[in-house]
């Protein structure tokens, strides 16, 4: 097998004699662009230009800035998850909305329908901009978005009965959605490899940010006599997404859908930009050719899967995009659609948003009194943001499977200590203080655990795994699992708390146990490999069929380049 300082010059050399325009000096045959194309994944595409490290952070500046500002659509998400678990406490509120509060008939339905509204609308969000990303471009996704949740955050703001406020809620989750879907993909496509997993990680520190803001916002606003007490924080959620909306549009587009568009020369330049390199820098030039060369790849399977779909006309294009869902679960993807759509499932249904949303009614349960729940849920938070912050170096790091693997194993303990305790002590907590608070302890056991692993890294595997052609609605559908797991979360979790206490713990240790025993047997590593690199990370292309298909479309590939990457 070929060492990387043997392929990478050889690389080098292949893209320098492609842009030189004059080669008749030459006195030996370039090197095949094929052979270079049939690099071992392991030398060839493995290639970080610096070490995973804190120092590629700031050396990648520019790229840090542009992922740092597409994750204010994080801090949106996670604001809005922070308002709700101490609105929906605040008597102002209740006096307005009194279907949900104590006492009511079925309060605890309707609370969990108020709560897991902005989930299902944003299920919908997030399954329709896989097509608005592919077609206008990442980043005017997220502008759309950020419109839709800007009129949900105003409707919400101007509420005056229960309905508004339901309508309110799945028009702001149309757009949070919309955010949490296309803001990882936009961060995914522009990111080196070597530092990938820490950006995305951005994603999970913004909503955790935007939970910890929320709350403590929420907790000083419920001293407010009038309903300015809630309507004041669901207005001030308007300001982050206008600065995001606007700003997003001077950022560059993504060159790996700039590629996907015809638009190779657009996409070097946004290359060159994002890695602060010049145009002719052999870098860029190789990342760039890898990038063409994948897009093309990624056509000729289309091609080849739909043939009768290739006249161009718009009928075609739509029927084009509508088999390109059903790809997501054909041969050669079904694999990362799986992963992609199981790990989102299992960050839910480990039972984080629970936690959130109820952590007051859960640390009721707890003997606390109703100034120390409200108290200690904002440390929940923080225990939770703590544990993301450490995941900006383990990501890259450690890998993100490592990570997945300790985090089910510490929350399964977590909760089974958990429910234990609740079981046992709560009809008599005054007398069990101290049981009572190593019950609280656990629950931030819990929440490092979850912060460090579950927290992340999903947000961060979706948007690495699919190949470009497939990848806004891969993404777009392990998203969508996402809010549908949450929705179901929102929706059992006040009826589950209120009949068994204790038994929903042991809910969600079983489902813990499960994460664990999944991700152990389905779950690759893509620590440092590069999005072009999936392929050979799950294996995809491994039958003789596929092979020798790979390398007639390869050579086709090869061939053309020879002649047609100038810059």
């Amino acid at each position: 097998m070929p060492r990387e300082e043997d392929v990478v010059p050889l690389m080098s050399s292949f893209v320098e004699r492609l842009t030189t325009a004059d080669h008749k000096g030459d006195t030996e045959d370039p090197p095949s662009p094929l052979d270079t194309l049939r690099a071992s994944p392991d030398d060839h595409h493995h290639r970080p230009q610096c070490k995973p490290a804190l120092n590629s952070l700031f050396a990648s500046r520019y790229v840090v800035l542009c992922a740092s500002f597409a994750a204010l659509g994080g801090l949106l998400f996670g604001y809005d998850q922070g308002v709700v678990s101490v609105i929906l406490v605040e008597p102002q509120f209740l006096q307005r909305f009194g279907r949900i509060a104590g006492g009511a008939p079925h309060a605890g339905f309707w609370k969990g329908l108020l709560t897991a509204a902005i989930e299902l609308g944003a299920l919908g969000g997030a399954i329709n901009m896989g097509w608005i990303a592919d077609r206008y471009s990442r980043k005017y996704a997220i502008v759309v978005a950020v419109g839709v949740f800007v009129v949900g955050s105003a409707l919400q703001a101007g509420a005056v009965d229960y309905r508004m406020l339901l309508t309110a809620r799945f028009v702001g989750g149309l757009g949070i959605g919309g955010l949490s879907m296309v803001a990882p993909l936009y961060i995914a496509e522009i990111s080196p490899p070597e530092i990938r997993g820490a950006l995305l990680v951005l994603e999970e520190f913004s909503i955790v940010t935007g939970i910890v803001i929320a709350f403590w916002i929420t907790y000083g606003t419920q001293f407010i006599a009038s309903e300015w007490a809630w309507r004041l924080p669901f207005l001030l959620q308007i300001v982050p997404g206008l600065v995001l909306g606007v700003g997003i549009v001077f950022l560059p587009f993504s060159p790996r859908w700039l590629a996907s568009r015809g638009r190779d020369r657009e996409s070097l330049h946004s290359i060159a930009k994002l890695r602060m390199l010049p145009v002719t820098d052999k870098r860029v030039q190789q990342e760039w050719y890898e990038i063409r060369a994948e897009v093309a790849l990624q056509n000729e399977i289309t091609a080849e899967r739909h043939p009768s779909l290739q006249a161009g006309s718009r009928s075609s294009r739509i029927k084009l995009d509508l088999a390109a869902w059903l790809d997501c679960f054909k041969p050669g993807c079904w694999r990362r659609t799986h992963v992609g759509m199981g790990i989102m499932f299992f960050q839910q249904f480990v039972g984080i948003n629970a936690l959130i949303y109820y952590s007051p009614t859960l640390f009721e349960t707890m003997g606390l009194d109703h100034s120390m729940q409200l108290i200690m849920s904002g440390v929940l938070n923080i225990m939770q943001l703590v544990g993301v912050t450490t995941s900006i170096w383990t990501m890259d790091y450690l890998g993100r499977r490592p990570l997945l693997l300790c985090g089910s194993a510490a929350m399964c303990a977590s909760h089974v200590v958990i429910a234990g305790l609740v079981g046992k002590y709560s009809d008599n907590w005054p007398a069990h203080r101290g049981e009572g608070w190593t019950a609280v302890a656990f629950l931030f056991v819990y929440m490092l655990s979850f912060g460090a692993s579950w927290g992340p890294v999903p947000w961060a595997l979706p948007s690495e795994i699919f190949p470009s052609s497939l990848r806004a609605k891969g993404v777009a559908i392990s998203t969508s699992m996402n809010w549908g797991s949450n929705f179901v979360i929102g929706l059992i979790t006040p009826p589950l708390v209120e009949s068994t206490g204790y038994g929903a713990y042991i809910f969600f240790a079983a489902f813990c146990l499960q994460s664990l025993l999944w991700t152990w047997a389905f779950v690759p590593e893509t620590k440092g490999r590069t999005l072009e690199q999936m392929d050979h990370v799950f294996k995809d292309g491994s039958s003789g069929h596929e092979k020798a298909r790979r390398e007639r479309i390869e050579t086709g590939i090869a061939e053309g380049c020879s002649t047609d990457c100038d810059v």
